[in-house]
């Protein structure tokens, strides 16, 4: 009770006297901040200032009535309102509906019960001392669950990053090669028209493309010279496994890395694997992450070829545009060579 007599209250009326009856009914009572205006041309700058906790309003006042007032602060759609007792001589039904429309909490009429208005003033104020504090409580509680959901996304998103390079932990010379090929779908994404939600999702997804060669032996992986035929059918499924890793879980990012997984060795002409697809039946992404896994196996070496220039991996990209890759995405690719090189900079 202490608390609640401590909290600021404004007293609105034109009549100078009134002003005087109400501050000494509270003080009187025990209340300690009481705020009076005369002028209701102050009123709103006041509330905005002062923010008090409950507003006892005249109605009839020159330059801005009690309902003016009302309507100003349902215009500043303030979340914690606070409670308003309107308090006048006009005792029509008109008036007492009116005000309740506007937002008033209780009406009370001149000339008015001392022990009535005390008892009045106590609840509204109990009661919005206690949706201040479930206000506070929720904040409190939203700010708790963001932080442990921004963690969870962020230990999820790691484990992903750990579950694509677990593919090439075998090749040291291929380490950096997920991440140096997501930042470069990102970039392509973007290049291409992706919205930011988009960009992110690819550059999440794309490091689980060549998951699936966990289950490719290491005598084929990591073989210097050329596949046999056998061996290269036998490469070839880890798109088809990797699909399957990641298939069965709801979250967008390992959907859509299923997909990936499943397509980025699909061809722009249908001569690729493991369905064959063309043009426009292989997703986007996989189109995007095609182009980026590519150029970058063209520019590392690998234990069967040396490393290309990066004039020799663009132009490679520009002459099978059109048969292995989508042609819009090459004609991105190449128009962001500058930055595609600085990602090469960075993680080279």
């Amino acid at each position: 009770m202490h608390e609640i007599k401590n909290r600021p209250i404004l007293i609105v009326d034109d009549e100078l006297a009134n002003l005087k009856l109400l501050e000494k009914t509270l003080s009187y009572d025990g209340y300690t901040k009481i705020a009076l205006i005369q002028d209701s041309r102050n009123v709103l700058a006041h509330y905005q200032s002062a923010r008090p906790d409950l507003v006892l309003l005249d109605l009839n006042m020159p330059h801005l009535n009690g309902f003016s007032i009302l309507e100003a602060f349902r215009a500043l759609d303030d979340p914690l309102m606070p409670p308003v007792i309107v308090i006048t001589a006009q005792d029509d039904r008109e008036s007492l509906v009116k005000a309740f429309e506007l937002g008033a909490r209780d009406f009370i009429t001149k000339p008015f019960d001392r022990l009535e208005l005390l008892m009045r003033v106590r609840n509204l104020l109990e009661v919005y001392a206690a949706h201040r504090y479930q206000r506070k409580e929720n904040k409190a509680l939203e700010e708790v669950v963001h932080s442990r959901t921004v963690e969870l996304r962020r230990t999820k998103l790691e484990i992903i990053r750990r579950l694509g390079k677990a593919a090439e932990y075998k090749d040291e010379e291929t380490g950096n090669h997920i991440l140096r090929m997501s930042r470069v779908s990102e970039l392509i994404g973007r290049g291409s028209g992706c919205n930011s939600e988009g960009c992110e999702l690819l550059l999440h997804a794309s490091p689980m493309h060549d998951i699936g060669k966990i289950g490719i032996p290491d005598k084929i992986l990591l073989k210097p010279g050329k596949l046999t035929p056998d061996e290269f059918e036998i490469m070839k499924t880890h798109a088809k496994i990797g699909a399957e890793l990641l298939s069965g879980d709801s979250s967008e990012v390992l959907t859509t890395a299923s997909i990936i997984a499943l397509m980025h060795h699909e061809k722009w002409d249908g001569s690729g694997y493991p369905k064959g697809l063309k043009g426009d039946s292989i997703h986007p992404f996989a189109r995007i992450v095609a182009a980026a896994d590519v150029f970058d196996a063209l520019m590392s070496d690998r234990p069967y070829k040396k490393a290309w220039t990066a004039d020799e991996s663009f132009k490679y990209l520009s002459d099978n545009s059109g048969s292995h890759f989508d042609p819009e995405v090459i004609r991105v690719f190449l128009s962001l060579r500058v930055e595609v090189l600085e990602i090469y900079a960075e993680y080279g």
